[in-house]
């Protein structure tokens, strides 16, 4: 069994691996784990878990940071879902028993949830966005990736679970210089952040407050880095 994990940004994939990947690229973490690096967004998200396949993956997981949209979650916190929600509004079921072995991986200080994760075109900005979404779905987290990894994993008919760490809660605005700095390929451009920083100073706080939301998020993912071979084990699929 070869395990591949699909990463949209690599702030994300430092989470994993200290080796610098460039977009779309391959990396053999393991003899039976690949990473890959897709970019933000389904279509990049498609393109990559393809490529996974290709490279002979025979489970997938969705790896990396979601937005809140319940309110009791908070940053740090790991949502381990049991269905995506598509676009079109279609439920994909995660894998169950991998799901749970993951779990049963967890220290009691990790929060976690297992409700349906929500996939999205957009990053859901604004907190009265994110409520919004929340009373029509009832999913509790947001991503852009998760969505395409499960309808690629459902057409090979092969596993995959998602492991997310929430790094905005459901009331925080994000900075408009996110979405600004956001290019086409999916990544934050650092020399955009930086311009629209300056001609929006007050910008600042916010992402400031967002950069120690992220480091949240990140130290739980690298807690389950940490556990990385016993979650890519294969005895759960025999059983």
């Amino acid at each position: 069994m070869i395990t591949g994990i699909l990463v949209a940004l690599p702030e994300e994939l430092h989470t994993l691996t200290k080796s610098r990947i460039k977009q779309g690229e391959c990396f053999a973490m393991s003899e039976n784990t690949l990473i890959i690096l897709s970019g933000s967004g389904s279509k990049n998200a498609n393109s990559a878990a393809q490529n996974l396949l290709a490279r002979g993956a025979t489970q997938l997981i969705s790896w990396g940071c979601a937005g809140a949209l319940a309110p009791h979650l908070k940053a740090g916190d790991l949502v381990i879902p049991a269905s995506i929600l598509t676009k079109d509004y279609t439920s994909l079921a995660t894998h169950r028993l991998w799901s749970q072995q993951v779990i049963r991986l967890l220290d009691k200080s990790i929060t976690y949830d297992q409700a349906c994760l929500l996939e999205s075109d957009t990053v859901i900005s604004l907190a009265q966005d994110k409520n919004r979404q929340y009373q029509l779905t009832q999913a509790i987290a947001v991503d852009m990736e998760s969505g395409a990894v499960a309808q690629t994993a459902h057409q090979a008919q092969i596993p995959f679970i998602v492991i997310r760490s929430i790094v905005d809660p459901a009331e925080f605005d994000l900075p408009e210089a996110i979405n600004y700095a956001m290019t086409d390929s999916g990544v934050v451009s650092i020399s955009k952040l930086m311009r629209y920083l300056c001609s929006h100073p007050g910008e600042l706080p916010r992402l400031i407050k967002l950069g120690l939301h992220f480091n949240a998020a990140n130290k739980t993912l690298k807690y389950l880095a940490c556990r990385l071979p016993q979650i890519t084990q294969t005895q759960w699929i025999q059983a």
